[in-house]
């Protein structure tokens, strides 16, 4: 192996070589969040660092480039590099992508980073906590997805001990790998549809939580494909059942003494937060209908985004425009101990650097106009008639991925935070993906008007 006593990065390798680490993952991802990368040999790290890795952007979904353009290189962020739990002679390092010597405009990491430099600017730390819920499946005897446990079929099986139980040996290793990793869990669950779980672990400045949300879908995958099994993010695999979400749990610390800044004993409107916290919700209602068009990504996001439905009642997502205590009906909830603010129209399918920086973005904007989101609606907020709503000027969250792509579009928000490559790439990529998704003849209509018409 080559000698690397003179390498800037002599006590990385020698780390990583004295834990069995065979090979780095130069890491990136696409627009949907999914990871890319090469794998090099840890005898070419010095190379790797300096970007030697090249990728055709033409050859991936949202990152926008000509086949006939200069390649895109990974620069590794060194201080973000794991050991990959379920394959010791792996590590993963998540890269910002350059090109032509600088950072690459429509690179998600750098989209994010942009943000969170111009919160660091403002004195601010993004702090992000995500909830992962997700579901494992099988193949069933008729092909179709089903929990891989036989006894996980109760009606209602949120937080049963016999679920989660029956379940044991996956979900543990899961937990004991993030752990590992020093994610810090402090509790996990049966969720509320068969087959679903979800983790929750310790909150961390923004980027290196999306760094680790990213490493998670990939790490519970390949935990469960070992097993002839497959992990699903998709938003809403079950029309009768919960869906899944990725609660983003927001605050911002000070940057000189790392205080909640969001965090209060004296709030008059009793909900838990400053009047920092105030603005910055005020922010995020106002750009909601574009913001919904990255943290619920796909035409299914948005069956998960829907009053009633599963048959454990209503679904528990938020369909309004609207903020409250407790209250788990807005889709900005401020949890009893205060001090956070909880976006629950994400879901798990969302790429986290892209969420992130547009409610980043949107709730800064929010403190530098000293917005106010007026009183926390405290009530249920399904109950409301659509004409109530209307007397009340409460918005609807978007209906359907195209008219969550047409709010991105249309506000100035969207193309200042993604950059005008990343946000065309963006928007014509969904355009194209409801499309096709109307023009695709499904079961529903087969069976509903093949031998009715």
């Amino acid at each position: 192996m080559k000698d690397h006593t003179t390498s800037p990065h002599a006590e990385t390798i020698e780390a990583l070589k004295a834990k069995g680490v065979k090979y780095v993952l130069a890491s990136f991802v696409d627009m949907h969040g999914v990871t890319k990368a090469k794998a090099v040999p840890l005898s070419h790290f010095d190379q790797m660092m300096e970007g030697s890795e090249l990728f055709t952007g033409a050859a991936l979904d949202g990152v926008p480039q000509e086949v006939s353009d200069e390649e895109v290189s990974a620069h590794p962020d060194k201080s973000a590099i794991v050991q990959l739990p379920w394959n010791r002679e792996l590590a993963w390092a998540p890269s910002n992508l350059w090109l032509k010597g600088q950072p690459f405009e429509a690179c998600s990491r750098n989209i994010l980073k942009r943000v969170t430099d111009e919160a660091a600017q403002m004195g601010f730390v993004f702090n992000l906590g995500i909830e992962t819920e997700f579901f494992i499946l099988k193949d069933g005897a008729d092909g179709k997805p089903v929990p891989i446990a036989e006894g996980d079929n109760l009606a209602k099986p949120c937080y049963d001990v016999r679920g989660l139980l029956d379940n044991y040996g996956i979900v543990d290793e899961i937990v004991s790998a993030m752990n590992e990793l020093g994610w810090d869990v402090y509790s996990f669950d049966h969720e509320d549809a068969n087959g679903q779980f979800e983790t929750d672990f310790m909150y961390a400045d923004a980027m290196t939580m999306a760094d680790r949300v990213t490493l998670f879908r990939l790490m519970v995958n390949e935990m469960a494909k070992k097993r002839g099994w497959y992990a699903t993010f998709m938003p809403k695999p079950f029309a009768n059942r919960t869906g899944s979400g990725a609660h983003y749990n927001m605050s911002l610390a000070s940057i000189e003494t790392g205080e909640n800044l969001f965090k209060t004993a004296h709030d008059p409107r009793g909900c838990g937060v400053t009047e920092l916290g105030y603005h910055f919700i005020a922010g995020i209602l106002r750009h909601a209908p574009a913001i919904c068009a990255t943290i619920a990504p796909t035409v299914n996001s948005y069956k998960r985004l829907i009053r009633q439905g599963s048959s454990s009642g209503f679904t528990w997502a938020p369909i309004f425009v609207c903020y409250g205590n407790n209250n788990r009906t807005n889709m900005l909830r401020i949890p009893l101990a205060g001090g956070r603010v909880e976006c629950r129209a994400a879901d798990i399918s969302s790429n986290v650097y892209l969420g992130a920086a547009m409610l980043l973005a949107a709730g800064l904007e929010g403190i530098r106009e000293r917005l106010d989101p007026g009183q926390p609606h405290l009530e249920n907020m399904y109950r409301y008639t659509d004409a109530e709503l209307r007397d009340k000027g409460i918005r609807w969250l978007p209906r359907n991925l195209e008219d969550a792509i047409d709010a991105f579009e249309a506000d100035p928000l969207s193309h200042k935070v993604f950059g005008p490559l990343m946000a065309k790439s963006f928007i014509d990529f969904k355009r194209q993906e409801w499309v096709e998704y109307h023009n695709h003849v499904s079961d529903w209509e087969l069976n509903r008007y093949l031998k009715f018409l």
